[in-house]
């Protein structure tokens, strides 16, 4: 079995997670890690999948006969995991350049984004533009986190940033 990570996009319709499940199983494949998202009227996917090497080429054959469907993958492996395991919830004025201005931060202290999700949202009561991100983080040191605290709160007085528990 070799492992693959798979990217997908297309016009968002009903089945099409069925329909994609349904071709790995077909194929002797196994449906390992995803995240699936509708955007704008687009279905995007990530998918990792254990597929039989003899299997992968029709697998991806299938794949490509979805009207519409565009995809991308890449051969990967399993690789030791050494790092600490955090995530963070953070919400703040929405301004131009703040996913930059974010992962900046978190690059500068040599941190790696595992996991990175965020939306737009207009706060209830005031109306005001806002900025929610959920991200999982992968450190090498405890101290990395009183630094990357330190660094995200610079962002500004707005920021609001939760350790959230796993």
């Amino acid at each position: 079995m070799l492992r693959y990570l798979v990217t997908l996009q297309v016009a968002d319709r009903k089945g099409l997670v069925e329909q994609i499940a349904h071709a790995v199983s077909r194929h002797g494949g196994n449906w390992l890690d995803s995240e699936l998202r509708h955007i704008d009227g687009i279905f995007a996917a990530i998918l990792l999948l254990e597929v039989p090497s003899s299997n992968w080429d029709i697998l991806i054959e299938n794949l490509e006969r979805i009207e519409g469907l565009s995809l991308t993958y890449a051969k990967t492996s399993k690789q030791p995991n050494k790092l600490q395991h955090l995530s963070f919830s953070l919400v703040a004025y929405d301004r131009p350049g703040l996913v930059h201005e974010i992962s900046n931060k978190i690059s500068a202290l040599g941190i790696n984004i595992e996991h990175f999700s965020s939306r737009y949202e207009t706060a209830c009561h005031t109306g005001v533009a806002l900025f929610r991100a959920n991200f999982d983080l992968g450190m090498r040191n405890p101290e990395q986190e009183e630094q990357l605290c330190e660094a995200l709160y610079a962002l500004g007085d707005d920021v609001v940033l939760d350790k959230i528990s796993r």
